[in-house]
């Protein structure tokens, strides 16, 4: 987004204090290192969904669970989307409107923390959800229900097109900090959503609306975990175990890191180089840059652990989807490394923003005085570290997450060497992640 706070990442490579050779060294060492200990002392499938996690005590399950929290939840994101839903009819088409700063920053970043706390919170405050439970209720149908079953053939492929579409508009419509067409794109969302939770009932919004399918996948890296209907805590890399592979589950999660990858690279010299000499309108080459990069996610992703032979009874192509959910963390690493800044000081300025809706002078919320706390921007030192930490974190994460499932899923002849075309991949990630960071 354009604006006062522009730099989604780090600012560029003369901005770091820690040489980019060193940080990759580093965290590429850090993931040699955990698969060696893993493959001498993890030998055993570790987590199993049915038995993983301990009962949380049973007055926070009971108010977890409770109708008025349940409620709660969905008025006060009802409350707050019609707050903001009349800040981008009503209120003036200017970067200050806080339409576009909740829309970018407060939903799109702040769905990752707001997850990795609380699990997965969109699903409970998601204003498509409130008025399809709504609708179901005057109509007279079951709730969750739709006219027919969603197919399972479809998986999550419509929310990686979701997805997708939203990075487009974001990363490459020129138009991206323009009322009128992120408002088209919210409206395009929300009737869709309705259309589907009709026809297919509320799973359709479980596989189908981007934001709940990337709040939940997050959500699995929290300690929050539901067994028979229990609520439970969890380590997050069992929590992370419970996720369910289905189709277009590698779709999801290469759009997610490869448009994260992609942010970086669009703005690094080399790229704008290549730009500025095609005689044509940027936005073709930044569509097929970013469709170059969520497919090749994708695609070093299927051939890695595809690269192996299987135990009887689970076909080569489910592997897969199967391993997808250990691309997770390395998301998370990304998004922390790459928006961590822009999030907090931007999303700073949008909290202040949000007591003038219409740009009038007035104070709804009382935050219109506040001042944007800049301190990570004048401690870079501190910032280098912790978004190297968070990529290495990520990704060690991920490692243990794809060593658990191959010593379940695999002859133990392979559990070994099957991995080591994934570990390939995420040591290709890593470096590849951490080069793009820098040289922005």
């Amino acid at each position: 987004m354009g604006g006062a706070i522009s730099a989604h990442g780090l600012g560029g490579a003369k901005d770091l204090p820690i040489p980019s050779e060193l940080a990759i060294a580093g965290a590429v060492a850090a993931l040699v290192i955990s698969f060696t200990v893993l493959a001498v002392a993890w030998r055993e499938p570790r987590y199993d969904p049915a038995t993983s996690g301990r009962p949380a005590p049973e007055w926070l399950d009971r108010f977890v669970s409770s109708t008025a929290l349940a409620v709660a939840a969905r008025v006060l994101g009802m409350a707050f989307f019609l707050y903001v839903g009349a800040a981008a009819v009503f209120g003036q088409d200017t970067l200050i409107n806080p339409f576009l700063g909740t829309f970018y920053v407060l939903l799109w970043v702040g769905l990752v923390p707001a997850s990795l706390l609380l699990g997965p919170v969109f699903r409970a405050i998601s204003p498509a959800r409130t008025i399809s439970m709504l609708f179901a209720k005057v109509s007279g149908v079951r709730e969750g229900e739709g006219l027919y079953a969603y197919p399972a053939r479809l998986g999550y492929w419509p929310a990686a097109a979701g997805l997708f579409s939203f990075v487009w508009l974001e990363l490459v419509y020129p138009g991206s900090t323009d009322l009128g067409p992120v408002r088209l794109w919210c409206a395009a969302y929300l009737g869709i959503m309705f259309v589907g939770s009709a026809l297919f009932g509320t799973t359709f919004l479980a596989r189908a609306d981007p934001f709940e399918v990337y709040s939940s996948l997050v959500a699995k890296l929290s300690v929050w975990g539901r067994r028979e209907g229990r609520l439970v805590l969890r380590s997050p890399l069992a929590n992370l175990d419970t996720v369910v592979a289905r189709p277009g589950l590698v779709a999801v999660v290469a759009v997610l890191f490869g448009s994260t990858a992609f942010d970086s690279f669009r703005e690094s010299t080399a790229w704008l180089g290549v730009v500025q000499e095609m005689s044509m309108p940027r936005v073709l080459p930044d569509t097929l840059a970013l469709v170059a990069f969520s497919a090749g996610v994708g695609v070093v992703l299927t051939a890695a652990t595809m690269a192996t032979g299987v135990t009887p009874g689970t076909p080569r192509r489910a592997l897969p989807d199967l391993f997808a959910h250990s691309v997770v963390p390395i998301i998370v690493g990304y998004i922390v490394a790459h928006y961590l800044t822009y999030f907090v000081e931007y999303g700073q300025q949008t909290v202040i923003q949000l007591s003038d809706p219409f740009t009038r002078g007035d104070d709804y919320l009382g935050t219109a005085d506040l001042q944007v706390n800049y301190w990570l921007s004048m401690h870079p030192t501190f910032l280098a570290v912790t978004k190297v930490l968070a990529v290495a974190l990520g990704h060690v994460v991920g490692v243990v997450a794809a060593h658990d499932r191959a010593v379940k899923l695999l002859p133990r002849r392979h559990q070994l060497t099957g991995q080591l075309p994934l570990l390939l991949a995420m040591v290709g990630f890593t470096v590849g992640g951490l080069y793009l960071l820098f040289a922005a």
